[in-house]
């Protein structure tokens, strides 16, 4: 664990490029400890990209990560990630539990078989996020919305200090979202650092305590309040914005 005087996650002039072509630029901040952090943007903007690139899913052109002022393979156990919904493979023959208990594989050792006390913490999890009555049924078999709160508590098996989250709310029902609200509320009691990719401006100011703008650049990162302005969303979207006037008009009125 980290101390208030080292920044959870560390960011110091990443580039990443696909097929050498850069989709991040330059990108530098220090995340603050036990906040929920959205991490805003148009589509293309790199936002998934910028989390893989944390995790150490993707090279880098240039830069650092660093995690409480280690290198992420040193630190590794303090992360924790749900990756989003489409990139996984539901048709695996896996039930629930068993997919929550691969979170703490980190924990046990490359050759080491589940504890009883690995699966206990499993149950609790899936508990945790309302999916305890579905411990058996296969993945396959779950809604959109169930298969997102199964990933949510495999991160939480984890017990990590930092939590990523990529696209956690895309697609899922109400119950769901009032779910992982829940979650969230609760990280952050425990002094929990949390990152969530997310889409939508008409929630994005009451969920969040910190917020990222993000267009291959960083445009803006601070407190909710001092950056989730009309203004900067206007460059950080650009003429997108159109398609989001309700969102600004809301931000606007409350201004």
């Amino acid at each position: 664990m980290g101390t208030a005087a080292v920044a959870p996650i560390e960011v110091h002039d990443l580039t990443v490029a696909y097929r050498k072509k850069p989709v991040l630029w330059d990108i530098d901040f220090d995340l603050p400890e036990g906040a929920l952090i959205g991490l805003v943007g148009p589509n293309g903007a790199g936002k998934s990209t910028l989390i893989k690139a944390i995790m150490g899913l993707l090279p880098v052109l240039s830069g650092y990560v660093r995690i409480y002022g280690q290198p992420l393979e040193k630190q590794r156990e303090l992360v924790g990630y749900v990756p989003q919904r489409e990139t996984v493979d539901w048709d695996f023959p896996v039930d629930a539990l068993d997919v929550v208990t691969m979170g703490r594989y980190g924990r046990m050792g490359l050759f080491a078989r589940p504890s009883k006390r690995d699966k206990e913490i499993a149950m609790a999890c899936l508990d945790k996020v309302g999916m305890a009555d579905y411990a058996t049924r296969q993945i396959s078999q779950l809604s959109g919305g169930q298969q997102q709160r199964v990933f949510l508590a495999r991160a939480l098996t984890q017990d990590a200090s930092i939590y990523l989250m990529d696209e956690p709310f895309a697609g899922v029902d109400a119950a769901t979202e009032a779910a992982i609200i829940t979650l969230l509320k609760d990280l952050k009691s425990k002094q929990k650092t949390v990152v969530v990719v997310h889409h939508d401006l008409n929630t994005a100011e009451e969920y969040f305590d910190y917020i990222m703008l993000l267009n291959m650049r960083l445009v803006k990162f601070g407190p909710t309040a001092e950056v989730f302005t009309p203004e900067n969303l206007r460059i950080t979207y650009g003429g997108k914005l159109q398609l989001l006037s309700q969102a600004a008009e809301k931000i606007a009125r409350q201004g």
